[in-house]
């Protein structure tokens, strides 16, 4: 099994990096590449998730303070999601102990799932120990391959990867994100 990401992880890499910049970004990009889902709990570790994905050629859109959205959820909501989900090339669904009490997440995944092909759609699982599987108490969750840091066999160095558990193979972050 390959090691989670951590809080403790999220926490030292958001200290390095302008969290503002990244999030306003974020929800202004207008040609995004990557949907984040997430659940609203798990605001504080959006930038280190983003800062992730981009430094890896995502152009990652959240909606977090997107303008087209309201603070009520109407019709228009699901469209603007739906159009969203529909144009990014990928899905990452962000997977800690909240996103059990989500209501958008499951939809939004189910969305994807239904738009995407399962190879387009990764969860990036953070727990509070590396080797925690807390997050995996909603069964669906394990349909899909996971953002993880590890080692590829042969290589001395960690780097971020897409694992498919089912296989035991994975593909480097950016070649997945291509």
């Amino acid at each position: 099994m390959s090691p989670y990401t951590t809080f403790d992880d999220i926490r030292s890499i958001n200290e390095k990096i302008d969290r503002n910049v990244i999030i306003k970004e974020a929800y202004s990009r207008q040609y995004p590449s990557v949907f984040l889902s997430h659940s609203s709990a798990d605001h504080e570790s959006l930038p280190a998730v983003i800062k992730i994905l981009e430094n890896h050629g995502g152009r990652v859109y959240i909606d977090d303070g997107d303008p087209r959205l309201s603070g009520k959820v109407n019709p228009n909501t699901a469209e603007v999601l739906r159009e969203t989900i529909g144009k990014c090339s990928k899905l990452v669904v962000l997977v800690t102990t909240n996103t059990k009490d989500s209501r958008w997440v499951p939809w939004e995944l189910g969305l994807g799932d239904g738009k995407k092909f399962q190879s387009s759609i990764a969860i990036f699982p953070v727990v509070k120990d590396s080797l925690t599987e807390s997050w995996h108490e909603q069964e669906y969750l394990g349909l899909y391959k996971r953002i993880v840091w590890s080692k590829f066999k042969g290589k001395d160095k960690s780097e971020w990867m897409v694992w498919d558990h089912n296989d035991n193979t994975a593909t480097g972050l950016g070649e997945w994100l291509r």
